[in-house]
């Protein structure tokens, strides 16, 4: 049997998800990079599979959403934030860390929305030093988005927090996604079970992981068990709906995509 293609996140947050999964799921070949290079590579039929960034999948009406497990937040996020060198309504430029689309559409979203900013964008490559761009506001994500920044900043938003107090709803960053073609019967429960798996972990995986991102253990396992949720149910979607009918009505998805009700597993 050929192996299945699975992409999944670099990012700390993808810890849980992935736990086990490589020698658990011997006929799975996992490929880690960041969010926007896991959806071209989808699109281009690299891989089978993909943890997707959220933005992604309203551009294609033949992905399907095939897990309860995501990577999502109910408040605040820690590792999304937007630093302002002006106060948040004075925003005429905001620079955009081409890491992840979707949090590009939710900063541009939450500042139309909440005071009626439209910044010019300017580019923020993947790896260049975010401190340098001269634009008014900044969207850094990622871990080097967890460490206190360098300068003097007029606002700092929590996009995580600043959006499920605004919405009332979670946020949801990225899920599985599959392409078309692939057989999905069986791919939600062994998803979810890794996520599970993940998840009675984490004091594992903050050990692990702690000393590659500078982090303490103790901020460590904050961030995977308080400031992040894995499991993409009723409210989840509901957030992923409200998003992407905000993100029609700024042209920053096309319309006609439709949500699933339910997933697999889902409850």
């Amino acid at each position: 049997m050929d192996a299945m293609k699975v992409g999944a996140v670099s990012y700390l947050n993808t810890k849980p998800l992935v736990y086990g999964l490589a020698t658990r799921e011997p006929n799975f070949e996992l490929v880690f990079d960041l969010p926007s290079r896991l959806a071209d590579r989808l699109g281009r039929g690299e891989l089978d599979v993909a943890l997707i960034p959220s933005i992604e999948f309203f551009q294609k009406t033949s992905y399907t959403i095939i897990s309860d497990a995501c990577i999502g937040c109910r408040g605040p996020v820690f590792s999304v934030k937007l630093f302002s060198r002006v106060p948040i309504s004075q925003i005429k430029t905001l620079s955009l860390d081409e890491g992840s689309r979707t949090s590009a559409a939710l900063v541009q979203i939450l500042l139309k929305e909440r005071h009626g900013v439209s910044p010019a964008l300017l580019p923020l490559p993947i790896g260049s030093p975010w401190e340098e761009s001269p634009a008014d506001g900044i969207l850094v994500i990622g871990d080097r988005a967890m460490h206190p920044p360098q300068g003097e900043f007029a606002e700092i938003w929590d996009l995580g927090d600043v959006w499920c107090r605004w919405a009332e709803l979670p946020f949801v960053f990225a899920m599985w996604v599959a392409r078309p073609g692939i057989d999905t019967a069986d791919l939600a429960a062994r998803l979810s079970l890794a996520r599970d798996q993940g998840l009675a972990h984490l004091p594992q995986i903050a050990a692990a992981e702690a000393p590659r991102y500078n982090l303490s253990y103790e901020q460590c396992l904050v961030y995977l068990r308080d400031n992040l949720h894995f499991n993409l149910h009723h409210r989840e979607l509901a957030g992923l709906r409200t998003y992407y009918e905000h993100a029609v009505r700024l042209g920053l998805a096309p319309a006609g995509i439709l949500l699933p009700a339910t997933l697999p597993t889902l409850t």
